[in-house]
């Protein structure tokens, strides 16, 4: 008999902190998030904090 099937999603949390000037709350947002997609800030092993593992079966 075969044993089933599972996919399991591994899911890793990383987070860091960055301190900006801006004139608000969303200005700020936006300044960190387009400096993130232009690899101003990469985040590493030194910000992860916490993983989660999720397994469906796999359907024949």
């Amino acid at each position: 008999m075969r044993r089933p099937k599972f996919k399991v999603t591994i899911t890793e949390m990383l987070k860091r902190m960055v301190e900006v000037e801006a004139d608000d709350q969303h200005e700020a947002e936006q300044m960190v998030s387009d400096g993130w997609h232009n690899s101003k800030y990469i985040l590493d092993a030194e910000d992860f904090v916490s993983v989660a593992f999720e397994a469906v079966p796999v359907l024949k």
